[in-house]
Parts: C-alpha cells; structure tokens; sequence
C-alpha cells in the first residue's frame, strides 16, 4: 500500500485529496512540523530533502507534488498535449511563485536571517499573494479545461493554496472565480475525506 507522509494545512494534503479521488488505498503518516520532525534524521531516511509530501511506493520514494499527482492520478491528466502542458503551467506556477510568497509570511528563516527580515516579508504577503489571487481570477477561464471538479489534476494542488488565504491577509470573496472553485471542490467527496481525516 502506497503511504503519504504528510503535514496537515501544507500542500502535502494535495496528493491526499487526489488519493481520495482515485480511490487508491493509502496510509496517511503524519509529519509533526510542531516538533520539528520534518528536520529529524527518522524522517530525512524517508526524504532528504526534509519537506512534505513524500510517498512511498512499490519501487521507492516519490517527493514533489507535482510528480506525485501526476503518478497517483495519471486519469486526472489531459491526454491533450497543450491542455497538459497549461495543466503543469499552473502547477509550476503555484508551486514556484504563489508557495514561496506565502511560505515567506511563515518561513522567513528560509531566506534571512535578521529578524527585521522577517517581519518585512510578513508584511508583503498580502500584496503578494493577492497579485497571485488576481492572476490566477483571470486565468482560469482561459484553461482549455474546466477546473473545479477535479476533471483535471491541478485542481488538488489549487484547492490547498486556497486554504491559506485567509491566514495570508487575502480575502478570497474578492475573487468571484477562486471562491466559485473553492465553493465547487468543497462538495467533492474527496476532499470531504481529507477534512474528516483531519489533513485540512
């Protein structure tokens, strides 16, 4: 059986929501980032890279959540050349341009080391993260998909991003289209699940 080492709230759920989705068995592992575990040698023998996700599968250990959602749900891909490609356009873009402006507001140690630092790039999160908002209302029309039924496997890495907003400062009312998503994904069954599961 496959097992999802997993933090709750972090993007790691993603890969669970599409787990849930396919309908493929696994063992939820629960990293405690409150103690650090993330940093501890037991879980570096899993993942080196000391981030979640991490999977383990038959033929070893599968990390980033990208890759991950496309081998767990390889159905939830377009077979489309160019819709799959736009799929991982939106999944690079939020996994190495909205990620990182929330995970500054978090995680400033990643990037200074001053503790002025940190509460400078706390205070830019907002804006940040509402200009990712603002892209994102404009975009999704223009997918050569429809997002929000989980047709298509971006919308389990969306969907988690959309959680932190309000922890961000960001009020996703303010974007008609994301809360529309976020509306839709909160009746799928699957991500029910992870919440009852207590990963979001």
């Amino acid at each position: 059986m496959l097992r999802l080492h997993f933090a709750p709230r972090t993007i790691s759920v993603a890969v669970a929501i599409a787990l849930e989705e396919v309908g493929t068995p696994y063992d939820a592992v629960r990293v405690d980032f409150a103690s650090a575990q993330q940093t501890k040698e037991d879980y570096h023998r899993v993942n080196p890279k000391g981030r979640v996700p991490a999977l383990e599968v038959p033929e070893g250990v599968l990390t980033e959540t990208g890759a991950l959602l496309e081998y767990v749900a390889p159905t939830l891909v377009p077979t489309d050349p160019y819709a799959a490609a736009k799929m991982r356009e939106l999944m690079c873009y939020l996994n190495g341009t909205m990620h990182p402006h929330h995970a500054h507001g978090l995680r400033g140690e990643r990037w200074a080391d001053q503790e002025s630092s940190f509460a400078d790039m706390k205070q830019k999160v907002p804006q940040r993260v509402g200009e990712c908002c603002a892209y994102l209302e404009e975009t999704l029309p223009h997918l050569p998909f429809e997002v929000g039924n989980l047709e298509v496997v971006c919308d389990a890495y969306l969907y988690p991003v959309l959680s932190w907003l309000s922890g961000d400062g960001v009020n996703i009312a303010d974007y008609p289209r994301l809360a529309a998503f976020q509306h839709q994904m909160n009746t799928r069954r699957s991500v029910q699940a992870v919440y009852e599961k207590g990963m979001l």
